[in-house]
């Protein structure tokens, strides 16, 4: 993997230690706020529903709708941080987000909710593959393994919180003041961020900023194609068990809000702790699809035992999916620095194209598991869900060898 010069790493010792570790922390509390954003509508679909008076279909709407604007903003992200530089350009989507997010409390109707739930989708969509570059060029190659598997499983830290929080809000101050919230929390942070994270870090942006020609080695890439692919059931399965399970907790197994909202934060939160570990899996040892496959399918398996399961199984299948889930996207960021042809600056390129083919699929599939769920019940929305993510796994054949750090990088573009 090429490298981006003596700018690329900020001093500092170990993951925390430094200015490095300044602008990661600030980081890592960005994109748990970002995330806290993407999840804080499921607890509140039945409130939405009430005032607004919606049938379950509208729920996979406003969960798509969001997805779509994250999923068609993730290319062009990449292609804006190659001119103007990954800093600026995950700052000004997580502000984006941000605001999104407050407007969206302040919703006169359903379908201005779904307007600015799209355009928080957009935000998010602008700052995330941007974001995890600019974590990864904090650091020396060899090192990053850790710490964007650290900053990609924070992202459940924040869905977690995004899942658990509103439960408590929504009954207190309502769907609207719940979406505030959110979005003022995450505004709040850009100015410690704007002063942690240096101008200087990663490739500069070039001196000409006129588009450049020529299509991207990363936009042709097998690897990344394969590999977006390969999980676009899992990115569905992730999103709908979180959005769905509250809902389902409340209605179908008769729990209460704080204990539905408990239950459906395992979905996502465990998978903070198996982003380190995958992300050192990937930057370590070569056989990686292997271990994508079993970190995949098995937690993605039990998802059909749900319907049937009491509290503590309900429990134990969501850390394990959650922590399956967690390995598995960092392991998917670390690899694609590691590609053959990908360049130092279209990092950020590759892994939006990475998220936009994932959560363009993963929007299909929190549509068809919302009309499943309306026309089939949610016993065989947990059963579809499962096959979807055992399905696209396949396209894993399909992504070349990777080498290792400190390998020499494959010649030129595939």
């Amino acid at each position: 993997m090429a490298t981006g010069g003596p700018e690329d790493a900020l001093p500092g010792s170990g993951l925390l230690g430094g200015r490095r570790g300044r602008a990661t922390l600030v980081m890592l509390a960005l994109r748990i706020a970002y995330a806290y954003n993407w999840f804080d509508l499921g607890p509140a679909l039945p409130a939405i529903s009430s005032e607004f008076g919606l049938a379950p279909t509208a729920w996979g709407e406003l969960v798509a709708v969001f997805l779509v604007g994250a999923g068609l903003l993730q290319v062009p992200s990449g292609l804006l941080a190659r001119r103007y530089g990954t800093r600026a350009v995950s700052i000004a989507g997580a502000a984006l987000l941000g605001v999104a997010g407050v407007a969206a409390g302040l919703a006169p109707s359903f379908p201005a909710l779904l307007v600015l739930r799209f355009v928080g989708g957009a935000g998010a969509g602008l700052f995330f593959s941007p974001a995890i570059a600019l974590v990864g060029q904090l650091y020396p190659e060899g090192e990053r393994g850790v710490p964007v598997g650290t900053f990609s499983s924070a992202f459940s830290a924040g869905a977690g919180l995004g899942i658990f929080g509103p439960a408590l809000l929504v009954p207190l101050i309502g769907w609207r003041g719940s979406f505030v919230v959110g979005g003022v929390v995450l505004v709040a942070l850009l100015l410690p961020a704007l002063r942690a994270v240096p101008r200087t870090v990663g490739p500069p942006p070039p001196a000409d900023r006129r588009a450049p020609t020529g299509v991207p080695a990363a936009l042709r890439s097998r690897g990344v194609w394969a590999i977006g692919i390969a999980f676009i059931g899992l990115e569905g399965a992730s999103l709908s068990a979180a959005q769905y399970f509250v809902p389902f907790a409340e209605t179908i197994q008769g729990w209460t809000p704080a204990l539905a909202g408990a239950v459906g934060a395992l979905f996502v939160f465990p998978s903070f702790f198996g982003g380190p570990p995958g992300g050192h899996v990937a930057e370590r040892f070569a056989s990686r699809r292997t271990q994508m496959i079993l970190a995949t399918a098995l937690p993605s398996a039990l998802l059909v035992l749900v319907p049937v399961a009491g509290l503590a199984a309900t429990c134990a299948i969501a850390v394990t999916f959650s922590f399956g889930f967690g390995m598995v996207y960092a392991m998917m960021y670390v690899v694609a620095p590691y590609l053959p042809g990908i360049r130092a600056d279209e990092v950020s390129l590759a892994i939006g194209l990475l998220n936009a083919i994932q959560i363009s699929g993963g929007a299909a599939v929190a549509q068809v598991t919302a009309f499943v769920v309306e026309h089939d019940g949610y016993t065989w929305a947990w059963v579809s869900l499962a096959g979807l993510v055992l399905l696209p796994l396949a396209a894993l054949a399909f992504v070349p060898v990777i080498q290792r750090p400190g390998e020499a990088p494959k010649p030129g573009p595939e």
